[in-house]
């Protein structure tokens, strides 16, 4: 049995299920999956099974003495990070962990409007649909803000939000999921990061797997 078990929603749809799967996958830890199909009739009693907040994602570690339940997507993620602390899966300067956990924050708490009029559809073309919707262009611009803030000042070292590959990347990879599908204006910085996580072997390993479910 792998050491962990992490239980997933609907891969095309779940955007709360992406970004702790792509932490977990960056660890090279050995797990499982249990995946759950999200909008049917048993969907709550199913996840119910595994996780007490009725909600996806859980993580089940079984590397102790009895099996220990984590859920939400941004507490399984800071668990893994003291988990695997080698990964450096928060940025490993004290002023770029902070932004990092401030902009994965934001991410996890905010965009409301993003969230309603752009729903994540992993592989769905749709240019230019709801952009015009109340507050999502003030969303689109927020993390814009974001993606040029972190780059600017952290991002020398590599590709990434903050050079190297860290939670706060997870955290956005759905909302790059959904620059991809409806196509907002991108400013270079937000089209090149964009560029650079659809290629991220985590991203591609969920496309591959979402495919898979289809």
């Amino acid at each position: 049995m792998a050491d962990f078990t992490i239980v997933l929603g609907t891969r095309i749809w779940s955007t709360w299920s992406m970004r702790p799967w792509m932490v977990l996958h960056r660890t090279g830890a050995t797990f499982d999956e249990t995946v759950i199909r999200l909008r049917s009739d048993g969907t709550t009693a199913a996840i119910s099974e595994f996780s007490p907040s009725r909600l996806v994602p859980a993580l089940i570690d079984r590397r102790g003495p009895e099996p220990l339940t984590v859920w939400d997507s941004l507490a399984i993620c800071e668990y893994l990070a003291e988990c695997y602390p080698e990964k450096q899966l928060w940025p490993r300067n004290p002023a770029a962990r902070a932004i990092a956990r401030s902009v994965s924050a934001e991410m996890h708490s905010g965009f409301h409007r993003m969230r309603k009029f752009l729903p994540m559809d992993l592989f769905a073309e749709r240019p230019g649909e709801g952009l015009g919707e109340d507050g999502v262009a003030a969303d689109v611009a927020r993390i814009e803000a974001i993606f040029k803030a972190c780059r600017s000042r952290f991002g020398a070292g590599g590709p990434y939000l903050f050079g190297a590959f860290t939670i706060a990347d997870a955290m956005f990879a759905p909302v790059v999921s959904r620059f991809r599908s409806y196509a907002p204006p991108l400013s270079t910085v937000s089209a090149e990061y964009v560029a650079t996580l659809t290629k991220d072997p985590g991203f591609l390993a969920w496309e591959a797997a979402a495919r898979a479910e289809l």
